[in-house]
């Protein structure tokens, strides 16, 4: 098992984030090092939906070129699910085109609680890791 390291203040970006983009689906990425987030990289979600998500593409290219600058690895991608838990969807499982990044998922399915967890999925296959 992989561990995500995530600071607080990371993970509250990540809330605030979703709970900013509400009733829609948030996205973004995370960059970093051996699976400890040094950068978040907040997206705008061109979908528009709450139930799918698509970073705009000038964001992302902007955010991996940073990534390629500082010399950091795409550690990330994160996503909220506004209504359900934070597990991945068969559209996220189908959607997961980078097998090494982690799928990170902000659930504000309990408004008062959200909850944040992270998966790899490659090849259909759903595996959780631990976050810290």
């Amino acid at each position: 098992m992989t561990v995500l390291e995530l600071s607080r203040d990371q993970a509250k970006a990540l809330i605030t984030h979703a709970q900013e983009e509400a009733p829609n689906e948030c996205c973004g990425l995370l960059a970093g090092r051996n699976g400890r987030v040094e950068r978040v990289y907040p997206g705008t979600n061109v979908d528009h939906s709450p139930y799918t998500y698509l970073m705009d593409p000038k964001e992302q290219l902007a955010a991996f070129k940073d990534m390629e600058a500082a010399e950091l690895d795409l550690v990330g991608i994160y996503h909220s699910h506004t209504h359900t838990a934070a597990y991945p969807s068969r559209t996220d499982v189908a959607k997961a085109f980078y097998p090494d990044a982690m799928y990170v998922i902000v659930s504000l399915a309990k408004r008062d609680a959200p909850d944040i967890r992270a998966f790899r999925v490659a090849d259909g296959q759903i595996n959780e890791e631990s976050v810290i």
